[in-house]
């Protein structure tokens, strides 16, 4: 009989596949899970998850006393995923109103929630002003004047850092690159200046540092640098409070691996401490590096069929990962119970989008109806990003730990496609 096999790091930790060479997550058999809880349908590994929160916990521990790790929760804006990140003593970075809510319901302390956004509304400056949360990460000129008269109108004061851009694009996707010289996101070199001023000339605001994120799936630790070195030289380093974002990337497929969490901690560090001196806080917010390879999603083939291509047709898409169909994203995929194959394979979604691929140069052990596939590295915005396209309801959320599996978001029902109808 054959031993279990160990998969790669685009994997949750210790998944392997069994002696039958069925694939094993968390200590569940992913073919009876897909049995229990359908397909498609994310499943999460509890253990990896708190075990990549702790990582960053202790890289920064190691190099500083003054730091805190907040959670992107865009990458899985989660109920559950938030909650356990929440128990591991990490605080939370939101972009929206309902993003807060989420987070205060995952039980995140609303002193330890940053929020963001390049367009907040007044409705959602009120409620983080009503919940206390801890930061408002202040965009643009015209939201500062915004929030000061709120504040004012309240008789309260206000934690703000500033989202500055600084110009920098990292090699990685245009569409998440979001430091370059036009961006949406923050405020130019010119207009910090400005908001700096307004800022100081206020008794609403209390400027606690700057902020600012250049990208996400960042490959190299040299933009972060570049991007720090140009914000200091032309606002200074009096600021108690550095926020460098997040950004780190993640393993996808067996190309260039990402920089170790460690590494990327010590680089961060000691930037801040060379470029901007002794006794900052340094915040960072990692999102994607937290969930992305926590996470498989399992679908189940509906057809094979053959023309210029092999297409395989499964009961998922663009409404539960639409990464692939916005940027072109890579995904691996695997048959759960005959990895290794050698079918040269387009696996496609079931929406009515020619452009509805998961991935188009797939290798897969002769898939027939039926099967159950498996996607890697899906926890990050495949969740987040989910939608109804076709009326599709929304896969649900399964973690599992040491052999267990519970449900902690169900899947959606066709009558929920219209209880907003009125």
């Amino acid at each position: 009989m054959a031993a279990a096999q160990q998969l790669s790091h685009v994997y949750p930790l210790g998944a392997h596949l069994d002696e039958r060479g069925r694939l094993q997550v968390g200590g569940c058999d992913a073919l009876e899970l897909a049995r229990e809880f359908g397909t498609p349908a994310y499943v999460v590994d509890e253990d990896d998850l708190r075990a990549r929160a702790r990582a960053f916990v202790s890289a920064f521990a190691a190099h500083t006393d003054d730091f805190e790790v907040h959670f992107a929760s865009k990458a899985f804006a989660c109920t559950a995923v938030g909650r356990v990140l929440a128990e591991e003593g990490l605080g939370c970075d939101v972009a929206g109103g309902g993003e807060l809510t989420l987070a205060l319901r995952a039980g995140f302390a609303p002193d330890a929630i940053e929020l963001h956004g390049n367009a907040k509304t007044e409705d959602e400056l009120r409620l983080a002003l009503d919940a206390g949360v801890g930061t408002i990460v202040v965009d643009n000129l015209h939201e500062l004047t915004r929030l000061t008269r709120l504040l004012e109108e309240r008789g309260t004061t206000q934690r703000i850092q500033l989202r500055i851009a600084p110009g920098v694009s990292p090699d990685t996707h245009p569409s998440i690159s979001t430091g370059g010289p036009n961006t949406k996101f923050g405020l130019n070199l010119e207009d910090a200046r400005q908001a700096l001023e307004q800022a100081a000339n206020s008794p609403w605001v209390d400027l606690e540092g700057l902020h600012f994120h250049i990208g996400s799936q960042i490959m190299s630790l040299a933009p972060f640098r570049e991007a720090l070195e140009r914000v200091t030289a032309a606002l200074g380093t009096d600021f108690p409070v550095w926020n460098l974002g997040g950004g780190l990337g993640v393993a996808y497929g067996p190309g260039q691996p990402p920089p170790s969490v460690e590494d990327y901690a010590a680089a961060k560090v000691a930037m801040v401490r060379e470029l901007c001196g002794p006794g900052k806080q340094i915040v960072d917010e990692p999102g994607r590096a937290l969930t992305a390879n926590t996470t498989v999603t399992l679908y189940t083939v509906q057809s094979v069929k053959q023309n210029v291509a092999t297409w395989v047709g499964v009961d998922g898409g663009m409404s539960d990962n639409l990464r692939p169909m916005l940027y072109g994203a890579h995904y691996e995929v695997e048959v759960a119970d005959r990895f290794g194959g050698a079918t040269p394979c387009t696996v496609a979604g079931k929406h009515c989008e020619s452009g509805d691929v998961l991935v188009r140069d797939a290798l897969l052990a002769d898939p027939r109806p039926g099967d159950v596939l498996v996607t890697p590295a899906t926890g990050a915005y495949g969740f987040s990003l989910a939608n109804t396209y076709n009326g599709q309801p929304r896969p649900p959320v399964v973690f599992v730990s040491r052999g267990d599996a519970r449900l902690v978001v169900r899947r959606e029902r066709c009558e929920d496609l219209f209880s907003r109808d009125v």
